[in-house]
């Protein structure tokens, strides 16, 4: 009886080599889903870091950031009652009232007169102060007042870096998280003013050095470490992220699904921080310490700080739930072959209409149905280069990209009609003449 051969041992069995193979499988997919995961993290926070850098560095859109607020009414209101206090104007209305009486009995007037007019004293004290708040709301809603809060922040460029990171000075100031604006060039000039409009006492105005509280928080302090690290990687942590997602996508076994999910993911998360903010913005002031004189203007700065922030959270989730709806119409499911398929016919219909009509692209639409895949991939990197290279892109850029993409895939998908349109009648032909 004869045995059947050896194998030979040099060959590994065949369930070692599947099993590494299935090992591998579920490292990469192991290792896709915790970059994706990680992306959808560092979206809000890449955008934390460059609102941090553009507003600590950029000292153009700072100024312009912060400048409107010397316009904001509350802000005004604000102002005025502090430079009315800085100013300090006291007219002594008893004292003037009694010299004014003794005068005037002097002259032979009975006491009656002299004592009716000592009663006038506390209501000069209130003339002097309506005097003092009416030259000073007048200069703050003056076109002076927005240019030296626009000059002060520009040369106290680096408060906001004192603000952020507790590092430099300016007008700006931060002491035991509370912010403040130096208002001392404002009551200087509204003591002019106040000499000018014949109020003599405010020629005794001293020389003062006055704040106004702008914000109070007893977590400022705490935060400087993160905002001087968000600051320093604010040039390449979006870079990194978008390197991260990237790299989550590709290692998935299901791209496209992998693209989706990354970018509802981070849409999400946008969201989530989009929702923190608002709570945030309400609770900061609903409990608004004694320091600061105006919630309307508490508010204003607030708001208008965080701009730049809010708008850029807004495009990110506006941009991650377009992209994701795009890869999701791109794939194979029957929703998105149904809107093709649409698409399509619609695309057809309209080439034989045209061709019906005398309306022929010739070689250009034989060419791009050639190479309508192609020039989809490049159109796509185009507009994704632009976005990347746009200064600070809001919504409406994301809106006004996504409807420059559907009107060249819809001129492609027309010119692709109409070349096969111009294929077939020239099948036709061929056939009639054979």
């Amino acid at each position: 009886m004869s045995t059947p051969p050896a194998k030979p041992a040099s060959e590994p069995p065949a369930v070692d080599r599947t099993g590494g193979s299935h090992a591998g499988r579920i490292v990469k997919s192991t290792l896709s889903i915790v970059l994706i995961t990680l992306t959808c993290i560092l979206v809000p926070v890449s955008l934390i870091a460059v609102w941090v850098h553009d507003i600590a560095l950029d000292t153009d859109r700072y100024v312009s950031t912060i400048g409107p607020l010397a316009r904001n009414a509350a802000v005004q209101d604000a102002a005025v009652n502090r430079i009315g206090e800085a100013a300090g104007v006291r007219v002594d209305g008893d004292q003037v009232a009694s010299d004014l009486a003794a005068w005037l009995e002097s002259q032979g007037l009975p006491p009656r007169v002299g004592t009716a007019f000592k009663a006038l004293g506390p209501k000069i004290d209130d003339a002097a102060q309506q005097v003092v708040e009416k030259v000073a709301g007048k200069f703050v809603r003056s076109d002076r007042f927005a240019t030296i809060w626009d000059d002060t922040n520009r040369r106290a460029h680096s408060s906001i870096v004192h603000a952020l990171t507790g590092e430099g000075r300016g007008a700006v100031g931060v002491d035991d998280g509370t912010v403040t604006l130096d208002v001392g060039a404002a009551v200087e000039s509204v003591k002019q003013e106040l000499v000018d409009a014949g109020l003599a006492p405010a020629a005794h105005i001293p020389d003062v050095d006055k704040k106004m509280v702008l914000l109070q928080s007893d977590k400022l302090s705490k935060i400087r470490g993160a905002a001087h690290l968000l600051d320093v990687v604010g040039n390449w942590l979006p870079v990194l992220t978008v390197l991260l997602g990237t790299a989550g996508v590709l290692l998935a076994r299901r791209r496209r699904r992998a693209l989706v999910t990354v970018m509802l993911g981070a849409a999400g998360v946008c969201l989530i921080f989009a929702i923190g903010l608002a709570v945030a913005r309400h609770y900061y002031l609903d409990h608004l310490p004694a320091q600061v004189q105006s919630p309307g203007a508490a508010a204003a700065i607030f708001d208008t700080l965080l701009h730049f922030l809010k708008v850029s959270i807004r495009t990110a989730l506006v941009l991650g739930v377009v992209v994701a709806l795009g890869a999701y119409l791109s794939g194979m499911g029957r929703l998105p072959r149904a809107v093709r398929g649409t698409a399509e016919r619609t695309a057809d219909s309209a080439a034989r209409w045209g061709a019906a009509h005398g309306v022929h692209t010739g070689q250009v639409g034989t060419w791009t149905v050639r190479y309508r895949k192609w020039l989809t991939t490049g159109v796509l990197l185009l507009l994704a280069l632009i976005f990347a290279l746009w200064n600070h892109p809001t919504v409406l850029t994301v809106l006004l990209l996504v409807l420059i993409l559907l009107a060249v895939l819809a001129l492609l998908a027309l010119l692709a009609a109409t070349g096969r349109t111009t294929d077939a009648r020239a099948d036709g032909a061929g056939h009639e003449a054979g």
